[in-house]
């Protein structure tokens, strides 16, 4: 849901093993709010199949058939470990439990006192542009917290100035890092490591015109109170 073409790339790759051997890809993306839900990604015609391993190597080609239902068809059924099956095997697991009104675009806004997101989930819900976590995060300063949930240790930020959470939020959606020396150090891989590692929470919320004095101080206590300057990324 973060990128249609990412997703197109995903179906065109060969692992050790030649897994598309058939003529065409019926392809469910894990939808993990829900267990045991997927969502429909698209169906592709497999065009051709270069022998070689861990690479783009499908030639591939989607399909007009049900593309009206990408990202809105939920199926439901617990699937085996794995990557690819062979329909015939796991057709009587699943079973239709949605049809939703719009293509998925990420969770609703959840309240300012219960955001706790994932990255991966906070990437898909910023590059859709969800208007109500724009509208809800754009006009309002805080603080806010990274858990690496790797490692335990946790970044203490804040948005002020004239750059409300929202934006703020999305300077990590695109480097993985935010510009914050500690996380930076994590190197190139930065935006893998966000993806697989990252949660962020907000811990204060204020109305846009507060004194940013006001939002350091917090910031400050915070930093003090989990000890991220000791334990965490915090650099100062």
């Amino acid at each position: 849901m973060r990128s249609r073409a990412e997703w197109d790339q995903w179906n065109s790759w060969q692992g050790n093993k030649n897994e598309f051997t058939r003529d065409t890809i019926l392809s469910l993306i894990k939808f993990y709010p829900e267990p045991d839900t997927w969502l429909f990604g698209g169906l592709y015609q497999v065009k051709s199949r270069s022998p070689e391993k861990n690479a783009h190597s499908y030639e591939i080609q989607k399909l007009d058939q049900g593309k009206e239902l990408i990202g809105r068809l939920k199926l439901t059924g617990p699937l085996p470990r794995g990557r690819a099956f062979h329909l015939e095997n796991v057709y009587n697991r699943l079973t239709v439990s949605e049809i939703l009104k719009n293509t998925y675009n990420g969770e609703s806004f959840c309240g300012y006192e219960n955001v706790s997101i994932d990255f991966t989930m906070l990437e898909i819900i910023y590059q859709n542009g969800r208007i109500d976590w724009q509208t809800a995060l754009t006009n309002v300063k805080g603080i806010y917290l990274i858990a690496d949930k790797k490692n335990g240790k946790i970044y203490v930020g804040s948005a002020t100035g004239e750059i409300g959470i929202w934006a703020r939020w999305g300077s990590y959606i695109s480097t993985g890092h935010g510009w914050n020396k500690e996380l930076v150090e994590l190197g190139d891989v930065s935006l893998s490591y966000a993806r697989e590692n990252f949660r962020l929470t907000l811990i204060e919320c204020w109305p846009f015109k507060t004194d940013d004095d006001i939002i350091r101080t917090r910031e400050s206590f915070w930093k003090e109170a989990m000890l991220t300057r000791e334990h965490g990324y915090n650099s100062n």
